[in-house]
């Protein structure tokens, strides 16, 4: 896992170009949603701001807490819930979008999917020890800097510079 993720780190274009194959697919297929929260806190003891990545279950590679519609639950509370599902995380999330990213989403039968992925801003207030999928995945708090930096999604990278680039303003 590790050198797969430096590899992708260190060669921007290795993750477009891995997409190169699958345009047919994304441009004929229909595009599923998905909801997700990008968590963040701020540490008053160090007086820094960070933002929350987990591991993938599959992969291993780093994504912030997504998932699928949930009926009768409006987008960003299906953050928060996954938040918590993925991470043991609870905050508020905002109603409004801080922005979209696309990927292709690959399940256990081969088959990749397009997803369009709706981002909510999750201000983290409480976390717990005891979660769903616990020792599933991996969790770290880091810089919006290196979190652009460890994920391989080209829109992703750009809502974490972007969310930096607000806190220098």
């Amino acid at each position: 896992m590790g050198s797969v993720l430096r590899k992708s780190a260190k060669n921007p274009g290795t993750f477009l170009s891995e997409l190169a194959p699958y345009t047919g697919v994304l441009f004929k297929e229909r595009m599923r949603e998905q909801f997700a929260a990008l968590c963040y806190r701020i540490r008053r003891d160090r007086g820094i701001f960070e933002v929350l990545l987990v591991t993938s279950r599959e992969s291993g590679r780093w994504i912030i807490p997504k998932g699928w519609p949930i009926t009768g639950k409006k987008p960003h509370e299906v953050a928060a819930i996954e938040a918590f599902e993925e991470a043991g995380v609870r905050g508020k999330a905002k109603k409004k979008p801080f922005g979209y990213f696309t990927y292709l989403k690959m399940f256990d039968n081969g088959e990749r999917v397009p997803c369009c992925v709706q981002v909510h801003l999750l201000n983290v207030e409480e976390m717990s020890d005891v979660f769903h999928e616990k020792g599933q995945r991996i969790s770290e708090w880091v810089s919006c800097v290196e979190a652009a930096r460890r994920v391989r999604e080209p829109e992703l990278k750009g809502l974490f510079l972007s969310m930096q680039r607000t806190l220098l303003s």
